[in-house]
C-alpha cells in the first residue's frame, strides 16, 4: 500500500511524498487519517533543524528526513494479530503519529473517539500537554492563574484553567489579536508583556500576584516575566520547550527567596501506568478530554484558523518557516480522495 506523507526532506523544505506503508506489528493498527494538527512550535524547530540535543548544544542539526504531526485522528482499517483495544471501523485519536495518509501505530497510542468531530479529535494529543501542566500545578478553585503565550497550547491552557475553576485568569501575549482571542476563550484579563506596567497590572487584578503560572513561550524572557507576577509560594509549570538556554534568571530573588515551585511540564514527563494526584497518564488524560468534549465543557475546533489539503504542505510549511505569527492549522486528509 502507498501512503502520501508530509516529510521534511531538508532544512526549511516540506514535501508530500508517496511512500510504501510499513508492515503492521502484532500490536499495531493501521489508521487512515481524517485530520491532523500542526504543532507550530515543535514543527518549526524540526523543519529548520533547531534542536536541543544537550544543554551545551549550539549547532543546528542536519539529520533528515523528518516526520512530524503527532496529534491526529482517523479510522482503523487494519489491526495486528494481537490487538485487543481496537477493531476495524473504529474512529480513533492518535498520539505520536505523523502527517501521513496511512499511519501504522501501536494500539496503546490510539484512543476511541466515537462520533466526536474530527477537528476536535485531531487536537486531543496537543490538548493533553496543557492539561498535564494545569494538573501538575495542583490548581484549585478560586486560585488566580497566568498563562504566558497565546499560541494553541496557551489558549487551551486558558480553557482548561477555566474548567478547573481558576479565577481570575490572566492571558499574556504581545500580539493584540491573540489577547482578544484569549478573552473570547475564557481569560478574564489579557496583557502585553512589553507594557512597562505589565507586572503591576497583573498584581492589581490578582490581589498581589498569581498562584498558578503556565509558561508556554519557551523563551527565557517569558519565564522571567511570569516570575515577576507570582504570589509567594506560587507554582509555575514550564510547558514551553526552551531550546535556547542562553538566558539568566535572578533565581534567589524571584524563585528561592519567594518559595516559588518550578515544575517541568513536558508531556513525556508523566507516569506510564498509574495516575495519581496531579500526575496522570497519557491514556487517562485522553479519556478526560474526551469526556469534557462530549459533555460540552470543552470545545476545541473553534481554535482552528485554517484547514488545508495535504497537497498544499510545501506552501504551508514555507509560511511556518518565514512568518512570525502562524495560525492554528489542520490538514484534511479526506481531500486527497
Amino acid at each position: 500500500m502507498i501512503s502520501k506523507n508530509i516529510v521534511f526532506t531538508k532544512p526549511g523544505l516540506a514535501e508530500l511524498l508517496e511512500e510504501e506503508v510499513k508492515p503492521l506489528g502484532t500490536n499495531d493498527i493501521l489508521v487512515e487519517l481524517e485530520m491532523s494538527s500542526v504543532s507550530s512550535g515543535t514543527e518549526k524547530a524540526n523543519l529548520l533543524g533547531v534542536d536541543r540535543i544537550s544543554p551545551a548544544a549550539k549547532e543546528v542539526s542536519k539529520t533528515y528526513p523528518r516526520r512530524l504531526g503527532y496529534s491526529c485522528c482517523g479510522k482503523v482499517i487494519e489491526v495486528g494479530t494481537e490487538v485487543t483495544k481496537h477493531k476495524v471501523g473504529d474512529r480513533v485519536a492518535l498520539a505520536w503519529s505523523t502527517h501521513s495518509q496511512y499511519n501504522v501505530i501501536t494500539e496503546d497510542n490510539a484512543y476511541p473517539i466515537d462520533d466526536i468531530d474530527p477537528q476536535d479529535a485531531a487536537l486531543f494529543n496537543i490538548c493533553t500537554f496543557p492539561m498535564a501542566a494545569v494538573r501538575k500545578c495542583r490548581t484549585e478553585m478560586g486560585e488566580s492563574a497566568i498563562v504566558m503565550g497565546m499560541g494553541v497550547l496557551g489558549i487551551i491552557a486558558v480553557k482548561l484553567l477555566r474548567i478547573a475553576g481558576a479565577t481570575p485568569i490572566i492571558a499574556v501575549d504581545p500580539v493584540e489579536s491573540k489577547r482578544e482571542l484569549a478573552i473570547k476563550h475564557g481569560a478574564d484579563y489579557a496583557f502585553d508583556p512589553y507594557d512597562p506596567e505589565f507586572s503591576a497590572k497583573v498584581k492589581a487584578v490578582t490581589d498581589g500576584g498569581c498562584n498558578v503560572g503556565i509558561e508556554v513561550t519557551g523563551i527565557g524572557a517569558g519565564l522571567d516575566g511570569i516570575l515577576d507576577c507570582m504570589q509567594r509560594y506560587g507554582r509555575v509549570a514550564l510547558l514551553g520547550c526552551t531550546r535556547n538556554s542562553d538566558f539568566s534568571i535572578d533565581y534567589y530573588g524571584k524563585v528561592h527567596g519567594r518559595g516559588i515551585t518550578l515544575i517541568g511540564a513536558h508531556t513525556m514527563a508523566r507516569p506510564k501506568y498509574e495516575s495519581h494526584g496531579g500526575w496522570w497518564t497519557q491514556a487517562d488524560d485522553f479519556y478526560a478530554i474526551k469526556k469534557l468534549v462530549k459533555t460540552g465543557r470543552l470545545e476545541l475546533k473553534s481554535l482552528v484558523e485554517e484547514v488545508h489539503c495535504p497537497c498544499e504542505a510545501t506552501e504551508v510549511y514555507n509560511r511556518l518557516a518565514s512568518e512570525k505569527f502562524f495560525p492554528v492549522v489542520q490538514f484534511d486528509w479526506r481531500k486527497l480522495k
